[in-house]
C-alpha cells in the first residue's frame, strides 16, 4: 500500500500518512508524492480544503535517515524544495491533525497549516542540530516570528521537546484536544470550511499571509541553500552515521577551519 493515501469527498481532500511502521518518516519520495498531492489539489475545482492526519500513534518521525544516505540529494536539489513550493503556492486551507511525535519536518510543515489540532499525546521536536543540518520549510523565519527569537533558539539551537500544552502556549497549534477526539475535532473543521464560498476562503488566505510571503519564501531560499550543504558536510555524515550505529556523535574531528581573513 502507499505510503501516502488519498480520499476526496464533499470538497474535503483526506492526505494520510500510510507508513506507521516507520513513525511515518519522510522518504524523498513521499516528499515528491506530497508535492504533487498539494501541486493538483490546487488546480482541482472540486477541492476545497485539505484534511491531512497520520495513521498509527505518531504523526511523523521527519526525515528518514537511512533514506537520505541511500538516496543522497544532488547538488542544489534537497527533495523537501518541491513541497516548499507547493505549500507557497497553495492558496486552500489546510487542516491537520497531529498525534504522537512531530519531529524535525513532522513540525516544521505544520507552520504552513492554518489550524493545526494535537492531541494530548502530541510531542514536538527540532533536532535539526544533532544532525548537523539546519532548519527548513521556512521554519528559521516562520517561528521566530511568531514565538521570538529566545524561544525559537531554545528549541533550535539545544532542540528542547516539547508537549502539546506548550505548543498551545506558544500559539503553534490552534487547540489541544484528547487523542479520542482529535481526527473527529479535524474533520469537523474541515467540513465547516468546505461548507463557505470557496473563492472567498482562499482571497482570506491570501490577504492573511499578504505580509509574510516575501520573507517566506526568501528563508526557504536560504535554508535550501545552506541544507543543501550540510547534508554534504563532515559534521552531516557522522551525525548520521552515529544515528543510524545507535551511538553519540563524535564532533571532535569534524570543526571546520576559520575563514582567513
Amino acid at each position: 500500500m502507499s505510503d501516502i493515501v488519498t480520499e476526496r469527498s464533499n470538497g474535503i481532500l483526506r492526505v494520510q500518512f500510510n507508513r506507521p511502521e516507520r513513525k511515518n518518516a519522510m522518504t524523498g519520495a513521499m516528499y515528491t508524492r506530497l508535492a504533487d498531492i498539494f501541486n493538483e489539489a490546487a488546480e482541482d475545482g472540486e477541492t476545497r480544503v485539505v484534511l491531512w492526519h497520520s495513521a498509527g500513534d505518531t504523526f511523523s518521525a521527519g526525515n528518514d535517515v537511512g533514506d537520505f544516505l541511500k538516496n543522497p540529494p544532488r547538488p542544489g536539489e534537497i527533495p523537501q524544495a518541491s513541497l516548499m513550493d507547493a505549500f507557497v503556492r497553495f492558496e486552500k486551507p489546510i487542516v491537520v491533525a497531529v498525534q504522537g511525535a512531530a519531529i524535525g519536518g513532522g513540525t516544521t510543515m505544520l507552520t504552513h497549516c492554518d489550524f493545526v489540532y494535537a492531541g494530548e499525546s502530541a510531542r514536538f521536536k527540532l533536532p535539526f542540530i544533532d544532525l548537523a543540518l539546519v532548519p527548513e520549510f521556512g521554519s528559521s523565519y516562520a517561528l521566530p516570528a511568531r514565538i521570538g527569537h529566545l524561544r525559537a533558539a531554545e528549541m533550535f539551537l539545544l532542540a528542547t521537546p516539547f508537549d502539546a500544552a506548550r505548543a498551545s502556549e506558544l500559539g503553534l497549534v490552534t487547540r489541544v484536544v484528547p487523542d479520542s477526539e482529535l481526527l473527529p475535532t479535524a474533520t469537523a473543521t474541515a467540513q465547516k470550511l468546505a461548507a463557505k464560498p470557496a473563492g472567498a476562503v482562499r482571497a482570506h488566505k491570501r490577504l492573511l499571509r499578504r505580509a509574510s510571503i516575501g520573507e517566506l519564501s526568501a528563508a526557504i531560499a536560504a535554508e535550501n541553500q545552506e541544507f543543501g550543504q550540510r547534508l554534504r558536510s563532515a559534521e552531516a555524515k557522522e551525525a548520521f552515521a552515529a544515528f543510524l550505529e545507535k551511538r553519540p556523535p563524535n564532533f571532535t574531528h569534524t570543526v571546520p577551519p576559520i575563514a582567513a581573513e
